[in-house]
């Protein structure tokens, strides 16, 4: 299989040309859009995100990520093997998170570069042949060399911001809930907010933090957008409280 996570937005015109070229190249593959609304130009909180959600995602699949505010800049093209599963994209940081938690990872810089390039939409051109090649096991044959490291690594740590708002006004942080305690409280848009177990636990109306299905802490409401009562927005520092 093939995972989409891009910035790409899924009502514009980007997504569908990406997986023209995956089927060109890669017919009998499914491909599964995890998400085409990553936070626009924020490498570091699409980097959080990403790694949030590879637990989702199954061995020996690959997932094609690009949010790619540098493209066609200085940057590198990079494919890397995290505990079994493939990751393709630029070498901003995106995928440093996830490769700093792996147990294991090895690096490859593509080298390869197609006849025709868009100097803008290597998600296209670059990126997207790759991983279908990936998929049907003829990488990296001539098209990259082995490298020790990524060159731009955010590393492991857990990130204290506003990584993404869904459509409800949830925010998820960059923090990782496991070991969190329940008595603790987290501070956003100058509110401390108190943990609840699920929505119904919480007040109506009312905002907390609870630990969500990919195991980040998120700002929530019950039957309320937690980021308009908040203020808040991508980006935005959470902290915590013990």
């Amino acid at each position: 299989m093939i995972f989409l996570f891009t910035d790409f937005g899924a009502a514009d015109l980007y997504v569908g040309q990406v997986k023209t070229v995956l089927l060109q190249h890669a017919p009998n593959v499914p491909v599964i859009d995890l998400l085409h609304a990553a936070p626009a130009f924020n490498v570091k909180a699409s980097a959080h995100l990403l790694a949030a959600l590879t637990a989702q995602i199954p061995p020996g699949s690959v997932t094609l990520a690009v949010v790619d505010p540098g493209v066609g800049g200085a940057r590198d093209a990079v494919a890397l093997n995290a505990d079994g599963s493939w990751f393709v994209g630029p070498d901003n940081g995106l995928l440093s998170v996830l490769a700093a938690r792996a147990r294991a990872c090895e690096y490859w810089r593509i080298t390869w570069r197609p006849v025709e390039m868009s100097a803008s939409f290597h998600g296209r051109d670059l990126f997207a042949p790759v991983a279908a090649a990936i998929a049907h096991g003829e990488f990296p044959a001539g098209k990259a060399e082995f490298s020790a490291r990524l060159r731009v690594d955010f590393g492991a740590a857990d990130l204290g911001e506003i990584i993404y708002i869904d459509h409800y006004g949830n925010a998820f942080t960059g923090l990782r809930a496991q070991g969190l305690p329940r008595d603790a409280r987290i501070v956003a848009g100058g509110k401390w907010l108190n943990y609840a177990r699920v929505f119904s636990d919480a007040a109506a109306g009312g905002v907390f933090w609870y630990e969500n299905s990919l195991g980040l802490v998120e700002l929530a409401g019950n039957g309320c957008s937690a980021a308009e009562k908040l203020e808040l927005k991508t980006g935005r520092e959470v902290g915590i409280s013990a």
